[in-house]
């Protein structure tokens, strides 16, 4: 019940940080935007078994590192550290659930190819516009996140599956945003899409010991 009702609190305070909450104060701008991943946080360990293992506390470490990179990203290179550490936790822990098949390992080529036409864009657009200093951290995130999200496809698990590429379609929102070229409506897109990547993500940690079908895979062959 209590999980069931902080879903809703999730979902009822990230539309309000996205859709009414105005830009000004900064302050509250940011507490609100805490808030969510605060709520995501409490959710997440609440669906921790009692018998905690490494990979649920590397799931945990790694919300907590996203929430920190939320509060940071005023200063860019500190949150996207931040960021990226968590995404080392993430997947640390998909690691430890990996499924092994080929097929979901073949999943590599299009996500390789995909973080390398986003590198060369971004690259370009940074080298264009003076931040060539930027080059390094940003490749070094696109290739974490990208590894982040393939580990995840390798557990089979749906809601890390789902988390993960939501999470990769966010960072590819904001960064193209920021250093390529500007999209409509970015803060709605890129908010909607993190908030629901880290809600998916918490729900990875459901166990299928809790209910027959609380944790969705995909079938063996797959």
């Amino acid at each position: 019940m209590i999980r069931k009702m902080l879903a809703y609190a999730i979902g009822l305070m990230s539309l309000s940080y996205i859709f009414l909450v105005p830009d000004e104060p900064e302050v509250i701008k940011l507490v609100f935007k805490l808030i969510p991943m605060i709520l995501i946080l409490t959710y997440a360990f609440l669906l921790c078994p009692t018998s905690r293992q490494p990979k649920h506390s590397l799931l945990l470490l790694g919300l907590l590192f996203s929430m920190c990179g939320d509060g940071l990203m005023k200063w860019f290179v500190a949150g996207l550290s931040a960021f990226l550490i968590g995404h080392l936790f993430y997947t640390t822990s998909f690691i430890r659930q990996m499924r092994f098949s080929w097929p979901r390992a073949a999943t590599l080529i299009p996500i390789a190819a995909y973080a390398g036409y986003m590198s060369i864009r971004l690259v370009h657009a940074l080298q264009d516009s003076g931040q060539s200093g930027l080059i390094a951290p940003v490749l070094l995130y696109v290739t974490v996140i990208s590894i982040m999200a393939w580990t995840a496809i390798l557990t089979g698990n749906l809601y890390a599956v789902i988390g993960s590429l939501l999470f990769l379609a966010s960072d590819s929102l904001l960064s193209w945003n920021m250093f390529v070229s500007d999209i409509s409506h970015p803060d709605i897109w890129i908010m909607v899409t993190y908030y629901a990547a880290q809600f998916f993500i918490a729900n990875s940690l459901r166990e299928p010991s809790l209910s027959t079908s609380s944790t969705p895979h995909f079938p063996a062959k797959y």
